[in-house]
């Protein structure tokens, strides 16, 4: 086999594995990407009528693009290591991310904390990510998990209706799960 197709196997081989790692872990829980936090909006034309420099704008567009990815790669990075059960790890990598302001990130923390028995921590995480985004479906279900377990099943039995009300019916997963841990049928 000729050396450049041999190296052209073995990248092939550490790519589909690489994604394979770094994609079977969102697939097995079902989260989206995180939404992190939004782009400036852009500058007005110039009132001189000429072209603002378009190589610097194009290169902070190229810096804002790699830092989304950063973030993006960063987030799925720490949701591995919280689906995988290293609660404390996944901790330090979503504080290191920066993006406090993310829904999806105080939620992680929250669900990590909550693993981790730390259930004021994870309560002030789960606050957060819900002042963020009141209607963070995901946030709603595990509070209510977090509710389930400090035996609050009346406040559980609230977040489960505030769940039904922003999916528009019982069929969402997030519903689903709850209502199975009030059941005692799941745990998560």
């Amino acid at each position: 086999m000729p050396a450049n197709s041999k190296r052209l196997g073995t990248f092939a081989a550490a790519l589909l594995f690489g994604l394979s790692v770094s994609i079977a872990p969102l697939l097995a829980a079902g989260d989206p990407d995180p939404s992190g936090p939004q782009p400036p909006a852009s500058p007005p034309p110039s009132s001189s009528g000429k072209p603002d420099a378009p190589k610097s704008s194009q290169k902070k567009k190229q810096q804002d693009k790699k830092s989304e990815q950063e973030f993006i790669d960063g987030y799925r990075a720490a949701r591995a290591l919280a689906l995988d059960g290293k609660y404390a790890e996944a901790i330090v990598a979503f504080t290191a991310l920066g993006h406090d302001e993310s829904a999806e990130v105080a939620n992680y923390i929250g669900y990590a904390n909550r693993k981790l028995g730390n259930y004021e921590q994870a309560k002030v995480w789960y606050e957060k990510a819900l002042a963020i985004d009141p209607n963070h479906v995901r946030t709603w279900q595990y509070y209510g998990m977090w509710h389930v377990e400090q035996g609050n099943m009346l406040k559980a039995q609230d977040f489960l209706e505030r769940i039904r009300s922003i999916c528009g019916s019982t069929s969402c997963q997030e519903y689903a799960d709850l209502k199975a841990a009030m059941e005692g049928k799941i745990s998560y």
